[in-house]
């Protein structure tokens, strides 16, 4: 029998029970896999807590989690992609990566090429997949684009900074100490700001000659998407993909987006960027080829056992951790 972090009721981190778990034998289209390394995100918090966001949480009980690596033991009737000892890696739901064991969606699993590292591809395979359409369809950046990043200092943050970085992109964060605006300039973010300080806008305004961002990543909501709307030029781009502060304001598209200069504000969620297989394994394949050319480092500065994910989710929410966490069976 294996074990799994299992939600009975939705709450507070301590919900989670680290306890047996049952696995069946995989249905048809299924992978069966034994986990090395799992990826802690701040969404896995929202749907402990039961906000569904930016997927459907199901009934308790569960377990939470949609990004992890492992190793296959069994694979159910009609999979031909994937055989027992292959390595494999996802990061988009079903829930369940809190587990040893779980079953998964063949349509949906990834091999892991040879030479990348379990752990790090657990704490980067989602904020990288994620990166990769922020960075590359939500809007495409150009060299000599200026471009704000919230949160720069997260594990999100870092990956987006080093991956803009690359592109040419001249870059302004925001973050919320001295220390963590070292680690944002580390990962390449040109003027991290201290939100607490400075004026991120201001500062947008002035490295961009005035002009504003391309673009804004917005991940923190409700205490900066006015501000943020403020920082764009003509034409630019808000994406909302995160609200850690709490869902925003509603948005006047006349007073808010028309008299700023025609802006555009989108939500985009994962989901509806890789829903085609072929979406899914071209994200994949650039970003795997994107570490191994060392355009991106992981950042795991956190680590905790599978058993102690209680107390992974409690440091990621009193917000004092830097990079990525990673759960080890």
């Amino acid at each position: 029998m294996s074990k799994a972090q299992v939600i009975y009721k939705l709450g507070a981190p301590d919900v989670m029970k680290w306890q047996e778990w049952a696995v069946a034998d995989p249905n048809s289209g299924e992978v069966r896999l034994r986990h090395t390394a799992i990826g802690v995100n701040f969404a896995d918090t929202y749907h402990r807590s039961g906000i569904s966001h930016p997927w459907p949480v199901p009934s308790c009980p569960l377990v939470v989690g949609f990004e992890g690596v492992g190793i296959v033991e069994s694979v159910g009737d009609g999979v031909t992609d994937f055989k027992k000892g292959d390595r494999v890696a996802y990061g988009i739901p079903p829930l369940g990566s809190y587990s040893e064991i779980r079953n998964y969606p063949a349509d949906k699993l990834l091999h892991l090429p040879d030479g990348l590292d379990d752990k790090q591809v657990a704490g980067i395979l989602m904020k990288g997949m994620t990166a990769h359409y922020l960075l590359h369809r939500t809007y495409k950046v150009q060299r000599g684009d200026t471009i704000l990043v919230h949160a720069a200092a997260g594990g999100m943050g870092l990956i987006l900074c080093q991956w803009a970085k690359a592109l040419g992109a001249t870059i302004v964060g925001t973050v919320s100490t001295e220390e963590k605006a070292e680690v944002a300039r580390s990962a390449g973010c040109h003027y991290p700001v201290v939100r607490s300080k400075d004026s991120f806008k201001d500062t947008v305004r002035a490295v961009s000659d005035g002009e504003g961002a391309a673009v804004v990543y917005e991940a923190i909501g409700k205490d900066t998407l006015q501000d943020s709307l403020d920082s764009l030029r003509p034409m630019g781009v808000c994406a909302a993909y995160g609200h850690v502060s709490g869902p925003p304001d509603p948005v006047d598209i006349i007073q808010d987006l028309g008299r700023r200069g025609s802006l555009f504000i989108t939500r985009p969620a994962i989901m509806h960027y890789v829903a085609k297989r072929e979406d899914l394994e071209w994200t994949a394949r650039d970003l795997f080829k994107a570490i191994e050319d060392g355009i991106l480092r992981t950042n795991i500065n956190h680590e905790y056992q599978l058993k102690d994910a209680v107390k992974a989710h409690e440091a990621i929410e009193s917000g004092t951790t830097n990079g990525a966490a990673v759960l080890v069976p």
